[in-house]
């Protein structure tokens, strides 16, 4: 409700550009939970493995992790840059 109240002061456009900075990250969120998901699953994988076989498959956890570590890092990024982008638009 209090949101709400910070709204009477601003015109359609302010309204719009408002609700839409709020809906910004919602892709990326779910995105990021994904991928903590998906690296837990391999995890417990490949855990399984080990405890079945006796060995671990070293090459591929390390690709794996520099993958998921690399999709991350690209993520932050494209939202830092678009972030950096808006408040020069701002300002």
């Amino acid at each position: 409700m209090s949101e709400v109240r910070g709204l009477d002061g601003m015109d359609d456009k302010q309204i719009l550009e408002y609700l839409n900075k709020k809906k910004k990250g919602r892709f990326s969120k779910k995105i990021v939970i994904f991928i903590i998901l998906i690296n837990i699953i391999f995890t417990l994988a490949v855990m399984y493995l080990f405890l079945k076989t006796g060995s671990e498959p070293m090459a591929l956890v390390g690709a794996w992790f520099a993958f998921t570590t690399v999709e991350l890092w690209s993520l932050a990024s494209i939202k830092k840059n678009k972030e950096d982008n808006d408040n020069k638009e701002d300002c």
